[in-house]
């Protein structure tokens, strides 16, 4: 298979650099799926088949839930993976089903948090939610005011060193460019305009 242009400028799009260099391009892989719930965190449990045990649950401050049947169940420091696996074993011990099937899906993870800071309606630091991306977590801030969109700079924790990423918020919104996934303790900024 031979490389179209358009093939050729999203792989050389995918460059990224330092944060003492000037910011490029865009972001490594999303990790979030190494994400692991924490206080506050709020997730969807589905049972297969049984409509009656399956919900949304917050995570408590002492990192536990209260499911149907079992009762106080820890959940915090898991991973939504392990969470399901623990609720089938849980099922499959007390014999309440006998091949029970769980899946999880985080719907907030509010004890992970990114911020938006510079040129928007109200800065300020939000929860993740699952799949946020930058235009959507500029949204969360009231939008864009009066800034220089297409110079947006995203500052992650890459390896254990800070990193700057230029975001082309102008053009994902007018559908030029894929929007961004967001991680945990991302901070986006938004300069203001020039003029």
């Amino acid at each position: 298979m031979g490389w179209t242009p358009h093939l050729l400028l999203t792989s050389v799009a995918l460059v990224w650099t330092s944060c003492s260099a000037t910011p490029q391009a865009v972001l490594p892989a999303d990790s979030s799926e190494g994400f692991v719930l924490g206080p506050e965190d709020v997730f969807a449990l589905r049972v297969y088949g049984e409509e009656d045990l399956s919900g949304s649950y917050r995570v408590e401050a002492d990192g536990t839930i209260d499911f149907p049947f079992i009762g106080q169940t820890h959940v915090a420091g898991q991973q939504p993976n392990d969470v399901a696996n623990l609720v089938e074993r849980r099922l499959l011990e007390e014999e309440i089903l006998r091949a029970p099937q769980v899946s999880v899906y985080v719907l907030e993870y509010a004890s992970k948090r990114i911020s938006v800071v510079g040129a928007v309606a109200s800065p300020g630091t939000f929860p993740m939610t699952a799949g946020l991306t930058v235009v959507q977590a500029i949204s969360l801030a009231g939008g864009f005011k009066d800034a220089s969109s297409n110079s947006t700079v995203l500052t992650r924790r890459v390896d254990g060193e800070l990193r700057r990423f230029s975001v082309r918020a102008n053009d994902i919104t007018r559908g030029r460019a894929a929007d961004v996934p967001v991680q945990s303790g991302d901070i986006i900024f938004v300069p203001g305009s020039a003029f």
